[in-house]
């Protein structure tokens, strides 16, 4: 498909960003990235809202990425925003991938909390990405809030988000460590593990971190996985 943002080609182009193929769907975001125009940047971000398949979102998201920062960032950072959460989750993924640093202020408590896990997930990443240098303990002070939280996978997002942020993170992480909550203990204790070891399987991690939680619980202390 060739898209020229004009007349004709424009209308054929947004139709094809709602066929019920998937394929044509793929075809028509990749055909606007290629030839970017401004006009295309709102139906983009609303379609990533909606978009039910995996690779047609990420390639929406490359074409987003492919116009000028100056349209986009003002249509991301309100749909930061939404009611929708599928709307804040990938206006978030893309303002990473964008890495536009007055993105920051719109990272806000409430994202990194959000209760829907895919948000709070693309929210971490991104708050990493995009935090200010002197920030990063406030972050992860932020961040530590929500260690025991979710799944496997989502608590290994959190852990990577935690990592990605250094020695900064190392306060947030040793205070977590005492938790009465033994979820945390053992999510923290996981994540000191994994950035100690980065070779070590998380899964592995945390089921040792649950091992010494249960066992320290029972001595009334918090050591680390040994």
């Amino acid at each position: 498909m060739t898209v020229t943002g004009h007349g004709t080609d424009e209308v054929r182009a947004l139709r094809a960003l709602r066929d019920e193929r998937s394929s044509v769907r793929l075809s028509a975001a990749l055909a606007i990235g290629s030839t970017p125009d401004p006009r295309f940047v709102g139906p983009l971000v609303e379609r990533c809202a909606v978009e039910p398949e995996f690779l047609v979102r990420d390639m929406l998201t490359w074409a987003l990425t492919r116009h000028p920062v100056a349209d986009t960032l003002p249509v991301l950072l309100g749909e930061v925003r939404s009611e929708r959460p599928q709307a804040r989750s990938q206006a978030l993924h893309t303002l990473s991938k964008v890495g536009d640093p007055r993105a920051w202020p719109a990272i806000t408590r409430a994202l990194l909390t959000d209760g829907d896990e895919e948000v709070a997930r693309a929210a971490w990443r991104t708050a990493v990405v995009l935090v200010p240098e002197g920030e990063e303990a406030a972050l992860a002070t932020v961040l530590a809030t929500q260690l025991g939280r979710g799944g496997q996978e989502t608590q290994l997002s959190l852990s990577r988000a935690l990592i990605g942020l250094g020695s900064s993170m190392v306060p947030a992480l040793d205070i977590a460590r005492r938790s009465t909550d033994p979820d945390v203990r053992a999510h923290a204790l996981a994540t000191e593990r994994l950035r100690s070891d980065p070779d070590t399987g998380f899964a592995f991690a945390l089921e040792e971190a649950k091992r010494v939680v249960a066992l320290g619980g029972a001595r009334g202390n918090s050591e680390g996985v040994s």
